[in-house]
């Protein structure tokens, strides 16, 4: 397979669309639609994704620096809600323990509540991603698209309980009603 350059636009199994932003001795810097900015090794990168486009190289071409690269794809990115913001755990929680007790004699399970409420959130930004595939999806028709739209909002509706750890209000769950 041929060597990547700054530039290409790439398709990843699992990371979707993305754009070259480095070519090193040993590995590609690639910023990714669902992956974010990360660094594949060359032996392995051919091996799991295509090649979707390759820039022609020419003098109308505006050289831009990495930085100024990176500024706007995550402008694009930011725009399109394709990065997560960090979300805090409420600070009544903070150091906390969850606790499940089960109803026979065995002893009760104990889970630190910053890796369950991390767990909540990475499962709300998988969902968001799904949404966003949905959306963008070529091969499905508008009413399959609201239809699979409409049962994620249950989803997230069943997930209202645990707005209960979140710090801010703008980062709880919201279902069909609107509320929590």
């Amino acid at each position: 397979m041929e060597e990547l350059t700054v530039g290409t636009r790439v398709q990843h199994e699992r990371y979707g669309a993305g754009y070259v932003l480095t070519a090193a001795l040993t590995n590609y810097e690639i910023i990714f639609e669902r992956g974010g900015k990360m660094s594949l090794l060359k032996s392995t990168a051919m091996h799991e994704m295509e090649i979707v486009d390759t820039p022609e190289p020419d003098d109308k071409t505006p050289k831009l620096t990495l930085a100024e690269v990176e500024s706007a794809l995550t402008l694009i990115l930011d725009r399109h809600n394709g990065l997560e913001h960090d979300v805090e755990l409420g600070d009544r929680w903070k150091g906390g323990t969850l606790t499940l007790v089960p109803a026979n004699d065995s002893l009760p399970k104990e889970i630190p509540i910053d890796v369950f409420f991390h767990k909540i959130v990475m499962l709300r930004d998988r969902l968001r991603v799904l949404e966003q595939n949905i959306n963008s999806h070529k091969g499905l028709s508008d009413e399959d698209k609201v239809g699979l739209q409409q049962y994620i909002s249950r989803i997230y509706g069943s997930l209202t309980t645990f707005n209960v750890l979140f710090k801010n209000k703008h980062d709880y769950f919201v279902g069909t009603g609107g509320g929590n």
